[in-house]
C-alpha cells in the first residue's frame, strides 16, 4: 500500500529508481572458471574481469571474453625440402594456452589463427634446416626447436606455446625404398660381423687347444681316440685310417728339410 503511495507521488522519482536497478541488472555479467573478460571503457582499456560475478556498465563499456584452456591447434600438411634437398610432408599439433588476456586481446586479432600461421611458418623453415635422417631419428628436437621458436613469437601476444609434435612424416616411394635397401644393409652388414667376430672366437679358441697339445702330445691321441668314438656312436658307413701322429712329425721334418735344399740351391 505504500509503494503503491509512493508510486502515485513520486512518479518521476520511481521512474529513475527502476530505470537505475534496470541498468545495474542488465550491467551484470557471468565468466566461467576458465574464462576472463577483457573490459574496454570508451574505447580504452580499462580491467581484466572474471571469474565469477562482475559488471560491465551499459553503453560506456564492453567486453572481450578469453579462453584460458589449453587450445590443440592442427597444423595444416606442409610440403618443404630439407637441407640434403630431400621433398617431404609433415603436419604437427600445436599445443598453447593464453596467459595474459589482455595482450591476446590489443596486440593481435584473431590470436588462434595468429598462432597457426606461425606454427605454419616455423614448420617450413625447421624443415628447411635439417636433413631427412634427422627429421626422422630426431623428431623430438626438432619439436623442440618448433616450440621455442613459436613461444619466442607468441610471447608478446600473451601465449605460451606448450608443446609441439610432428603427426607424421611422408617421403616419396623412391626415397622409401632407397631407405629400404639402406636398412637392409646395415642388417646384412652386422650380420657379417657377428659371424666373422664368431668365426674369430672360435680361431683363438683353436689356437688355444693347439698350444695346449703340443705341450702334451699325449693329449693329441685322446682326442683321436675321443674323435673315433664319437664317429662310431653315428653308426654310419665311414671308414678311418689311423696314422700315427710320429708319421705326422716325420712328413713335416721332411717338408722343412727340402725347403732348406731349395732355399740353397
Amino acid at each position: 500500500m505504500f509503494v503503491m503511495e509512493f508510486v502515485a507521488e513520486h512518479p518521476y522519482v520511481t521512474i529513475i529508481v527502476v530505470a537505475v536497478v534496470a541498468y545495474v541488472l542488465g550491467s551484470i555479467r557471468v565468466a566461467n572458471q576458465y574464462e576472463r573478460s577483457v573490459v574496454f571503457r570508451l574505447g580504452k582499456f580499462n580491467r581484466t574481469a572474471g571469474p565469477g560475478l562482475y559488471l560491465v556498465w551499459s553503453f560506456i563499456e564492453w567486453q572481450t571474453k578469453i579462453d584460458l584452456r589449453t587450445i590443440t591447434a592442427n597444423v595444416e600438411q606442409q610440403e618443404s625440402i630439407t637441407r640434403d634437398n630431400v621433398p617431404i610432408k609433415v603436419d604437427a599439433v600445436v599445443w598453447y594456452h593464453i596467459v595474459d588476456p589482455e595482450l591476446a586481446v590489443i596486440e593481435v586479432k584473431a590470436v588462434s589463427n595468429a598462432v597457426e600461421q606461425v606454427s605454419l611458418t616455423t614448420l617450413r623453415t625447421v624443415l628447411g634446416q635439417h636433413t631427412l635422417d634427422e627429421i626422422l631419428k630426431a623428431q623430438d628436437t626438432i619439436a623442440d626447436i618448433m616450440q621455442k621458436a613459436i613461444d619466442a613469437t607468441t610471447k608478446p601476444w600473451g601465449v605460451q606455446v606448450e608443446l609441439v609434435q610432428m603427426k607424421s612424416v611422408e617421403i616419396p616411394p623412391s626415397m622409401q625404398r632407397a631407405l629400404a635397401q639402406e636398412a637392409e644393409a646395415l642388417r646384412e652388414k652386422r650380420a657379417r660381423l657377428i659371424k666373422a667376430e664368431a668365426e674369430l672366437d672360435a680361431a683363438e679358441q683353436l689356437r688355444q687347444a693347439a698350444e695346449v697339445i703340443m705341450q702334451n702330445p699325449a693329449g693329441l691321441e685322446l682326442r683321436r681316440m675321443q674323435m673315433i668314438t664319437e664317429v662310431g656312436a653315428e653308426q654310419n658307413t665311414m671308414t678311418l685310417v689311423m696314422m700315427p701322429s710320429e708319421f705326422v712329425s716325420m712328413a713335416r721334418g721332411i717338408a722343412d728339410a727340402a725347403k732348406a735344399v731349395v732355399a740353397k740351391g
